[in-house]
């Protein structure tokens, strides 16, 4: 059932809409009730509707949903994506105009950066990199193209970012390559610059909802807005006080754009919260009405008061992390939840290490999001890219990562002469190593380093028709010299082991997976094109991640850790005037929590050899005194601060008796 609030956003088609949605308020509910509205209520095939939604996962869940409501071959027509999946489609669509070749190859945030610290010069460090990283990805999210950016350059330091951005695309381009963030910029460049082109997408594309609509950059806003053309047939959902993204380009002001580029906009607000109890809304409402507001809003629930915010004072992060895991055990144990009702919540990764070992003393299990993933693993990855080149020599990404793993003396000038000998005649990056024309526009040895690597892709394509998955993986490690490579490198011993031991739980998955004969590139391709979400099952187990990854999830029980005023708010951000960002991610970790929420803190440091006092988070102080509990406040809160300490020494010792 709807409120009427919900109602009129499912209901109303007639021009551009923007729904902003407390956090709670049921936004999901809305796009997808408004997407079945769309086909069974309006007749709009569901092959006109895109809905564009942030991340891999939350299009899945919102395809979960739909399945309720729609036929499956409307299911099978509709499109929801993020928006860099929408652009993908839009360039294998119209990859001649925009200068590639079909089989174009989409390079990873790890090969992107290999390519642009060949650009740096010798001895560049690795801030270096990051920040030219950063730079051109801000360049992009921003809809520049080299040139643009050339003009829009103003200080030497951005003529000379502007100037290693056009080589970039230079080298790119000779590859039939994009990066991610092309996968915007360049479907907006072709739209924006040819209005017939748009045309024909506005008709494919008759409706848009956006989800996380805060959270757009500046070219996905545009892209949106030529998408969407005058007519304005979308809706876009998003809460002011929930973007918390700006490093990575996100413009909260993309709200009040849509509203000068749209005057016939109609907002709606979303107040009404489904989720959190009366106390921990009310902390919410009264932090984030702090920050200035365009549109502002109170959220309000039916829900009962609840249990109060609790604030926990602690010695150190050791000890703040011994009574966290304390709380959670006894609070598994006496409500009898399941540990994936809990979670802890922190402003940087680096918190996670006490933690870790706070609750493994305490026997609770936990995931860790964020980790580096398994597959993620630069050992791994390389492994998984010789593979998809044995199944497709076409995977013009897969022969750029593994053509000089060994070392084959293939520099980056050398591969950026191949590439444009092979876009001369039309071949892949792997055809053209064994090509005698191209071969002529190369130095002799280089020549020969990639005929050899051509030679090597042969025979172990001939043995992927002999062998399992497991046993071709075995082949290529050996026949690559792959292996031999990762023994001989220099440094931890233990390191090195970690790596072949990754290679080999890889060949694990792979007889695990292998079902009907599957070859080893299709299982490849499978992998690779699994999300870090979809890779990983967290189980029963208390989640801990940042407060950032944090956002779209809800749990019954939340401590967020670190509520001291170096870490929350981050002290960076407070040095760069970035308070009303670090309130809107505090306000974003209130609400993750339904039932319960600990804030804690920690009385001292030790930073650089030396301890360094700290103060409990100014945010603590904006909220309504009569909703915390502080430890101090009562006798009954101090006796139960003593429990929690007395459960985890006892915790420690059984487990130094038990190992």
């Amino acid at each position: 059932m709807l409120n009427p609030q919900q109602r009129e956003a499912v209901d109303y088609c007639a021009g551009p809409m923007l729904v902003l949605a407390g956090a709670g308020s049921g936004k999901t509910r809305v796009i997808v009730e408004k997407i079945a509205h769309l086909v069974q209520r309006r007749g709009l095939d569901a092959e006109r509707i895109a809905a564009i939604t942030f991340t891999n996962k939350a299009a899945r869940e919102m395809r979960e949903r739909l399945a309720k409501r729609l036929a499956p071959a409307a299911i099978e027509a509709l499109r929801v994506s993020t928006f860099h999946a929408l652009g993908l489609r839009f360039l294998q669509i119209e990859h001649a105009r925009a200068g590639l070749k079909r089989n174009f190859s989409v390079l990873d945030a790890d090969d992107s950066a290999a390519v642009l610290k060949d650009l740096l010069p010798k001895g560049a460090r690795a801030d270096d990199l990051h920040a030219l990283c950063h730079a051109i990805g801000q360049a992009k999210n921003a809809g520049l193209d080299p040139e643009a950016a050339a003009a829009a350059a103003r200080s030497a330091r951005e003529h000379e970012m502007a100037a290693r951005y056009a080589s970039y695309q230079q080298r790119l381009g000779a590859w039939n390559a994009l990066d991610f963030d092309d996968l915007i910029r360049l479907p907006l460049q072709l739209l924006e610059q040819d209005e017939a082109l748009a045309l024909v997408w506005r008709e494919r594309l008759r409706y848009l909802l956006v989800d996380e609509y805060q959270d757009t950059n500046a070219a996905q806003y545009r892209l949106l807005r030529v998408l969407a053309g005058p007519r304005g047939a979308f809706t876009c959902v998003g809460d002011d006080d929930q973007s918390i993204y700006a490093w990575r380009g996100a413009r909260p002001e993309n709200l009040d754009e849509i509203a000068r580029d749209y005057p016939s906009l109609r907002v709606l607000k979303l107040e009404q919260n489904y989720r959190c109890s009366g106390r921990i809304l009310r902390c919410a409402n009264t932090l984030i009405a702090r920050n200035p507001h365009q549109h502002p809003k109170t959220l309000w629930s039916a829900a009962d008061e609840g249990a109060p915010v609790r604030v926990m004072r602690c010695r150190d992060s050791e000890h703040e992390a011994a009574r966290v895991a304390a709380l959670l055990e006894q609070a598994q144990r006496t409500q009898g939840a399941a540990w994936s009702d809990y979670a802890i919540l922190y402003r940087g990764n680096h918190q996670a290490r006490e933690l870790e070992k706070a609750l493994r003393l305490a026997r609770v299990p936990y995931h860790l999001s964020g980790a580096l993933s398994f597959l993620d693993r630069s050992e791994v990855k390389d492994a998984l890219a010789y593979l998809r080149l044995v199944n497709n020599p076409e995977d013009d990404a897969a022969f750029l990562r593994v053509v000089n793993l060994p070392r084959r003396d293939l520099g980056a000038s050398t591969l950026e002469k191949l590439g444009l000998a092979a876009q001369t005649r039309h071949l892949s990056l792997l055809a053209a190593a064994r090509d005698a024309h191209c071969a002529a526009a190369l130095p002799r040895r280089q020549a020969q380093a990639l005929h050899d690597f051509a030679a090597l892709l042969e025979r172990l394509q001939r043995l992927a028709t002999q062998l399992p998955a497991h046993d071709l993986l075995e082949a290529v490690l050996v026949h690559s010299g792959y292996r031999a490579h990762l023994q001989a490198l220099p440094g931890d011993a233990d390191a090195r082991a970690r790596r072949l031991a990754n290679l080999q739980e890889l060949g694990e998955w792979f007889r695990a997976m292998q079902r009907g004969g599957a070859r080893a590139g299709d299982l490849a391709q499978q992998l690779l094109l699994l999300g870090n979400a979809e890779r990983e099952d967290p189980g029963n187990a208390v989640r801990l991640m940042t407060l950032h990854a944090a956002k779209g999830l809800e749990f019954d029980g939340v401590c967020i850790v670190g509520c001291d005023d170096a870490t929350l708010p981050h002290e960076g951000a407070l040095d760069e005037g970035r308070l009303e960002e670090e309130r809107r991610l505090f306000y974003v970790g209130i609400t993750r929590a339904r039932r319960w929420l600990v804030l804690s803190h920690s009385e001292r440091v030790r930073r650089y050899g030396e301890i360094v006092a700290l103060r409990p988070s100014r945010f603590i102080d904006e909220l309504p005194a009569a909703d915390l509990q502080r430890d101090g406040d009562d006798p009954e809160t101090e006796a139960e601060a003593r429990r929690d300490t007395a459960l985890t020494h006892l915790a420690r010792l059984k487990a130094l008796l038990e190992s």
